[in-house]
């Protein structure tokens, strides 16, 4: 039996607890669960918008993505192509030049990110199924087409395969030399292009982004054998970590391999980083609430002076009398910790099936605010707790062990 565990269990279930004891330990568990809970919540919350974030730019994105260590380019040649398809797992690799232009449409123009890709990219990204109007092929009867973002069509009015008034792209001249050109005749490379259909696939890309053929690109920024980056597709059944790994000693330390995290890891690390914060706050919060914990179990100990007394005098160690008010907190805690995981499991769940809490806005990519548990923030929750715990409830427990017994018996 449990000696100290026994007695902090009475003294929690005690109906003779002084009125502000029990008053002061009620609002220490209120306290712990409501923090428990919007910790939970918001930790969840978090959690969900890390996943929106991977699913919103994942449609678009390659299995891996080659770039240069040091750079915007890099020279690809044969050989180099030749150990990349070999590679075992990879199932496809497309050429990409990207970079800025300048889009004129009439006299309407605008700044665009311009992806030149190999004829093979469709079956990179199926791009073909996000096509809402025209053709998916850069290359038809002869011809060079440019897909566009549906954003960028609307924001210059582009009619598709207009041969008599195709669009024009322009890039700065400044090949080889320091400093760009003042005469205009000669300051940007010019080069025209129909549209030749429209794509939806994400905001972020359909408001800025135009796909053409890697020839014309080559030609339009004068690019030779160079590319911004390789696109890998990994062959199904193969892992992506493996394929990487493989990668990385075929190309060596000038090259760098990235998967889907790493090519948005500014804004997956953004996303790290606020939710780390924001456990911190909350965190904090809770050790504020937590105090009451503090103040209730050094009433109690006033309140228990003889009880302790009586103890000490039948033989209790100091040990023993401290373990009862630790456990008298953790008695205090756990329930309130436990209510409030309770709670805001419930409430993600809730959110998670219903949605009951929407995003408020018509041009959302979601109806309401995603949510996603994960058992190691749970764990998370409840280290910090017991950490939070122990540090306010020690204190009173301390004092309680060091009492003078012959001034209360």
């Amino acid at each position: 039996m449990n000696v100290p565990l026994l007695i902090a269990r009475r003294y929690f279930l005690s109906k003779k607890k002084r009125n502000i004891i029990s008053i002061i330990s009620n609002i220490s568990m209120i306290g712990v669960a409501v923090g428990t809970m919007a910790l939970i919540i918001v930790l969840s919350v978090f959690n969900g918008l890390e996943d929106l974030v991977r699913s919103l730019y994942g449609k678009s994105d390659p299995d891996l993505v080659v770039t240069a260590v040091e750079g915007k380019s890099f020279e690809v040649k044969a050989p180099l192509l030749t150990r990349l398809t070999t590679t075992r797992g990879v199932a496809l690799v497309t050429q990409v030049i990207e970079d800025n232009a300048l889009l004129q449409y009439h006299d309407r123009q605008m700044v665009v990110k311009m992806k030149g890709v190999s004829d093979n990219y469709h079956y990179q990204s199926n791009i073909d199924s996000a096509i809402v109007d025209g053709d998916h092929r850069l290359h038809r009867d002869g011809a060079s087409y440019a897909l566009l973002g549906a954003g960028v069509q609307h924001e210059l009015s582009i009619t598709l395969n207009n041969r008599f008034s195709p669009m024009r792209l322009l890039y700065p001249n400044n090949t080889g030399k320091k400093a760009l050109s003042m005469n205009p005749e000669t300051a940007f490379n010019e080069q025209s292009i129909l549209a030749g259909g429209v794509f939806l696939i994400e905001q972020h890309i359909d408001d800025s982004y135009i796909y053409v053929p890697l020839d014309f690109a080559q030609e339009l920024l004068k690019y030779g054998n160079r590319r911004t980056s390789l696109e890998v597709k990994v062959r199904k059944g193969n892992s992506v970590s493996d394929v990487k790994g493989a990668l990385k000693k075929q190309l060596g330390s000038g090259f760098k391999v990235l998967d889907s995290d790493e090519q948005h890891v500014s804004l997956l690390k953004a996303i790290k980083v606020e939710k780390m914060f924001v456990f911190i706050t909350f965190a904090f919060i809770l050790l504020i609430a937590s105090l009451n914990i503090f103040f209730s179990l050094s009433m109690l100990v006033i309140d228990k002076r003889k009880d302790i007394a009586v103890l000490m005098a039948m033989g209790a160690s100091t040990r023993t009398v401290r373990n009862i008010f630790l456990f008298e907190g953790a008695i205090v805690a756990l329930v309130g910790a436990i209510t409030g995981l309770v709670l805001g499991v419930s409430i993600c769940w809730a959110q998670q099936t219903f949605g009951l809490v929407s995003m408020g806005m018509a041009t959302s990519v979601v109806d309401s605010y995603p949510v996603k548990m994960q058992a190691a923030d749970i764990a998370l929750t409840a280290i910090a707790i017991i950490i939070i715990t122990i540090s306010v409830s020690i204190r009173p427990a301390l004092n309680a062990s060091h009492l003078d017994v012959r001034d209360n018996l």
